[in-house]
């Protein structure tokens, strides 16, 4: 089923690498057997629709659930052997607000440094530092109740890389934010990988997002990888181009009659119909010098739409069209860990 790529064990500069790691819940398979390779300083994007397996895959390599099968390596280290190496060596920003909002933004992240066993003749030096970095420096001193959901997010972020971690989890980093201040944190997420050589692990329903970040992403679906390459490979994988046409005629056999006589046509990568329009996916020709051949194929037209791939074209070219409700299984494998501990 899935086209990705092999975990190399040999790579030296691998960060996380996983061998047929599988989570069950019950009869459910979350995760099935997925196979991993994250290069140090790589911004690795996990995608796919809700109930995928991205949290659950997140949560096993943070040691916050254990698989049920499989191996994984985090900086070198075993999930399963070696959870506390693990966790001493990565940061995690959730998706909810976890910072204590009846504290500063200094107390929040001296706190953090205190659970972290940060050297205290490095505590003030950091959180200075990760306030510079964060934009937040001025406002260090303000009851973090009082901030915007934005500096709130951006707060999350100092406090992941505090304690100087070698991977970062990012769970919708920029979930619910404005696009002013979600551009703001994508400068600060480049900022730490060029900076810093962190490695992170990315998940967004935002593939603008991914796009612009991601070296590379992966997109699950029922557990496993169903593609893996850059955001570019992707996009040129399935057709630089695709039309958007709403038929004059707008029956369901008129469609039909469309269709037949469009795949007839050499340069026709693909059809797909949504919300009452061809999607025709264009491959290795200009579309303005094949406009009178889609005409003859589609008869009178409503309207016509020139489109250039997205990643969110790919997306939905792997994954489908329908909105799936997230598995339950997937949302608690988090609250889960955190109750249990991981262990």
């Amino acid at each position: 089923m899935a086209t990705q790529s092999m975990p190399d064990k040999s790579e030296p500069s691998a960060t996380i690498t996983t061998s047929k790691l599988t989570k069950r819940f019950g009869e459910l398979t979350a995760v099935k057997e997925l196979d991993l390779s994250v290069r140090q300083g790589e911004i690795f994007g996990l995608l796919g629709p809700n109930g995928a397996g991205k949290t659950t895959t997140i949560s096993m390599l943070a040691t916050l659930l254990d698989p049920t099968s499989g191996e994984a390596t985090v900086n070198g280290y075993d999930i399963d052997r070696q959870p506390l190496k693990v966790r001493q060596s990565i940061g995690i920003v959730f998706q909810d607000p976890s910072s204590d909002d009846i504290l500063t933004g200094y107390e929040n992240l001296y706190l953090h440094a205190l659970m972290y066993g940060v050297p205290q003749a490095e505590r003030k030096g950091r959180i200075q530092e990760v306030l510079e970095l964060v934009g937040l420096a001025d406002r260090a001193d303000d009851i973090v109740r009082n901030y915007s959901g934005g500096m709130r997010r951006r707060l999350e972020l100092g406090r992941g890389l505090l304690h100087q971690p070698q991977v970062l989890f990012l769970d919708e980093p920029t979930l619910g934010l404005d696009p002013q201040t979600r551009e703001h944190i994508w400068d600060y997420i480049e900022t730490i990988v060029r900076e810093r050589q962190v490695t992170i692990i990315l998940t967004t329903h935002y593939m603008e997002e991914a796009d612009r970040l991601c070296d590379r992403v992966a997109i699950i679906d029922h557990g496993e990888v169903v593609v893996l390459d850059t955001p570019e490979a992707l996009k040129e994988g399935i057709g630089g181009e695709s039309l958007h046409i709403r038929l004059a005629d707008d029956s369901e056999s008129a469609r039909d009659e469309a269709m037949t006589a469009l795949e007839d046509l050499s340069f026709v990568r693909g059809i797909e119909q949504h919300a009452g329009e061809l999607v025709v996916a264009i491959e290795g020709v200009e579309v303005l010098e094949k406009l009178p051949e889609i005409m003859n194929a589609t008869g009178k037209m409503a309207r016509l739409n020139l489109h250039s791939t997205t990643l969110n074209d790919v997306f939905l070219h792997y994954c489908g069209r329908d909105i799936r409700a997230e598995s339950a299984e997937d949302r608690m494998a988090t609250v889960h860990g955190v109750m249990t501990g991981g262990r």
